[in-house]
């Protein structure tokens, strides 16, 4: 077969293919001719636009909900009397014949009292005790009573900077109201954090209530248990209906406290009138034995009150207010009224707690919340804020670690820094930095022929010591043998030392309720004093935030100490550095 035969017989089979496609073409054009014309008869439907591509829903990008305000933030939970709080101006002072009441109403102070106070060297009150004074002792004589079961007192929370009066402002009112007492009973009840406020309490209590007739009690500890108990109570075998009390007053560590609840025969609260916690933000901190319960516990009345066979409810025999135990209204009678114990719960702090569910756990009766403090107003910022005596100077200086001694010799001698606490964290750093001064003052007298300046006797003051060596030292210190007392923080709250003049934090607080307390041992009572804290490199930072958030930043003075003023010390503190490394080698 030629090619040309081929091709002309596949030619064919290509064009059929191809014309295959418009015929397919043409045969849809008839049939759409067709429905054309079925369409002309159906009736005409509206046209639609296509369906637009399907696509993913959009949603708009997730946003991070606002904040509430420090402010919005620091109500959730509180107490709503903490809000209606009564701010209390801090220079605010009162001169004792000033603080009357109309003739017709009974004075706030006997005249027995402001004699006393006098004595004392007392002649005006400070912020805290103008408050406190009027409503603890109110104009009504009833409500003075010992007891009141259809009309208890309501509880009290105060906060106010230290020094500033605090002590005084619970003493005097317990001493005026308890002196009306006949029989001796247990009525007022104080719980102090440390031994050493103990005592302090305690000189406050007998100074102001001498020529009551009242008798005070302490129990931390200190001496036998078995002592103790003899001083508390009568009759340690008989079991007595009410307990046998020696003392009116008592004040205590709540440990030592505890032990006497469970441990001691005729130990009762049951009179309890009041019921005091000073330094109430560390106490209640600090479970103690589960302290707080177990008190709380001995003051309610017994679910069972033993009634005795001569009364009824029909005849009940009056009891005086001195005699009475606090339930002895709650016995059965024709009335409906509600009655409660007499106890008075007063709450004293420096920084009052931010902890609501601590506030709560004491079952505060109708509290009312006394705030010293200035320049606000605003009831919200009461749990923010702390409050510094006026008359104090802040400083602070930035050095590194191995500068830190020598900085601090050298603000005792540039500064005149006498009559002095020195903090330290711990009872270890407290001896090793006396020490290392000893070496220090040795190697800088022998090489100036005098004192030149550093003339200063310093001595450790810390947990290690026994009860009595710390009572001989503080005695020391006040009768200004010691200048300079170095110690930890056992003695940073409450401890009421007239003549302190300057407060070192050698190593700085950790937080800002540590600092309050620590610069609160200066300028108490209206008098001048200056703060002086050491911060390494590492900590600045923390420390500048801690004193920002509280508002307080700007109230601190930068001291500035150049290697000039160093130079001249350093030869004599590397001498003592050498010389504590070998002490502390051999040992």
């Amino acid at each position: 077969m030629d090619v040309e035969d081929v091709d002309e017989e596949e030619q064919p089979v290509v064009e059929t293919e191809k014309e295959a496609r418009p015929k397919k073409k043409r045969k849809l054009d008839e049939d759409s001719t067709s429905s054309e014309d079925e369409r002309e008869e159906s009736p005409k439907l509206p046209s639609r636009s296509p369906p637009p591509p399907a696509t993913l829903p959009s949603f708009p990008l997730p946003v991070a909900p606002k904040a509430p305000s420090k402010a919005t933030l620091a109500l959730q939970g509180l107490d709503k009397a903490l809000l209606s709080a009564e701010l209390i101006d801090p220079s605010l002072t009162l001169s004792l014949d000033a603080l009357e009441r109309p003739p017709n109403e009974v004075p706030i102070l006997s005249e027995k009292m402001k004699k006393r106070l006098t004595e004392l060297g007392i002649s005006e009150l400070f912020a805290v005790q103008t408050a406190l004074l009027p409503f603890l002792l109110p104009p009504q004589k009833r409500h003075r009573a010992l007891y009141m079961p259809y009309d208890p007192p309501r509880d009290v929370c105060a906060s106010a900077p230290t020094g500033s009066g605090k002590t005084l402002a619970y003493v005097v009112p317990i001493v005026e109201i308890l002196s009306a007492r006949i029989a001796t009973r247990l009525r007022a009840l104080i719980v102090l954090p440390t031994r050493d406020l103990v005592m302090q309490v305690q000189e406050t209590f007998e100074a102001v209530s001498k020529g009551r007739g009242l008798k005070i009690g302490v129990a931390t500890g200190q001496h036998s248990f078995a002592h103790e108990q003899g001083q508390l109570v009568a009759d340690q075998v008989t079991k007595l209906h009410g307990g046998s009390s020696k003392v009116d007053i008592l004040i205590c560590t709540p440990g030592r406290l505890i032990d006497h609840l469970n441990g001691t025969p005729n130990f009762s609260l049951q009179h309890l009138r009041f019921l005091v916690v000073d330094e109430a933000d560390r106490l209640l901190a600090q479970s103690f034995q589960d302290w707080l319960s177990q008190v709380l516990t001995a003051i309610r009345p017994p679910t069972t009150k033993p009634i005795p066979d001569s009364l009824s409810s029909l005849t009940l025999a009056p009891y005086h207010d001195a005699l009475a135990p606090s339930w002895i209204a709650s016995i059965p009678t024709d009335f409906d009224d509600k009655q409660e114990p007499s106890c008075q719960k007063l709450l004293f702090s420096a920084t009052l707690t931010r902890d609501p569910s601590k506030i709560a756990a004491l079952g505060l009766r109708d509290p009312k919340y006394f705030v010293v403090q200035g320049g606000d107003s605003d009831g919200v910022h009461v749990t923010e804020k702390f409050t510094m005596p006026p008359t104090l100077k802040e400083h602070m200086a930035v050095c590194s670690t191995v500068q830190k001694p020598v900085i601090l010799f050298q603000l005792l001698q540039a500064h005149n820094v006498r009559n002095a606490l020195v903090f330290t964290k711990s009872a270890e750093s407290t001896t090793r930095l006396v020490r290392l001064f000893e070496f220090f003052k040795a190697s800088f007298c022998a090489a100036d022929g005098n004192a030149g300046g550093m003339s200063v006797t310093m001595q450790a003051y810390s947990s290690d010591l026994s009860a009595s060596e710390r009572r001989a030292i503080l005695e020391k210190f006040k009768t200004k043998e010691i200048d300079i007392l170095v110690c930890s923080d056992l003695i940073s709250r409450g401890i009421d030392i007239t003549h302190v003049s300057h407060v070192v934090s050698y190593d700085a607080p950790i937080d800002m309720r540590k600092y309050v307390h620590r610069v609160g041992r200066t300028a108490r009572a209206g008098r001048e004093g200056d703060a002086w804290t050491l911060i390494e490199d590492q900590e600045a930072r923390h420390f500048k935030m801690m004193m920002r958030e509280a508002d307080h930043l700007n109230k601190l003075a930068k001291l500035k100490i150049t290697e000039a003023d160093l130079q001249p010390l350093l030869p004599h503190y590397e001498n003592a550095l050498r010389k504590l490394k070998e002490l502390y080698g051999r040992s």
